[in-house]
């Protein structure tokens, strides 16, 4: 389990994970010892997955996100399995979730205009047989972010 210390190394680096070790310990309340043992056993535990770059969407050329329902009349594991497989090789695919209630996927896929959405979308039908997608445009990003609540 983690503790008070633990919580506000994790925001450091939920927040900047290349600041240097000495500054995270003395944000922390710790020397750099300690500190850098607490973050590679929380590493270990696998609290911490991995460190990345968020990188800007806008900026890459990447300013349209749909968010695509899918609905599927097969509920084999034959079938998620060739679903999961297809759509986690899709890089345009950047989050995808098992839903339960009357929708049965959700996807969130980023993409450089509608004519690549559609490219995408014609990609994303051949994975697998879906018995309905459908797919909303976000007008406005409002919020977004990777930092968990601790």
């Amino acid at each position: 389990m983690i503790d008070p210390t633990d919580r506000r190394i994790l925001a450091i680096l939920q927040e900047d994970a290349t600041v240097p070790i000495a500054e995270v310990a003395a944000r922390a309340g710790l020397s750099q010892t300690p500190c850098w043992k607490r973050i590679k056993r929380m590493e270990r535990d696998g609290i911490i997955d991995r460190r990345v770059a968020v990188l800007n969407r806008d900026a890459l050329g990447l300013g349209v996100t749909v968010i695509v329902a899918v609905r599927t009349a097969q509920h084999s594991d034959e079938w998620l399995h060739s679903f999961a497989e297809g759509v986690s090789r899709m890089p345009e695919v950047v989050e995808v979730y098992r839903m339960s209630g009357e929708i049965d996927y959700l996807l969130k896929i980023v993409a450089r205009d509608i004519a690549d959405y559609d490219r995408i979308y014609r990609k994303l039908t051949k994975v697998a047989p879906m018995h309905d997608v459908s797919s909303s445009f976000a007008m406005q990003e409002i919020k977004s972010t990777t930092a968990l609540p601790l």
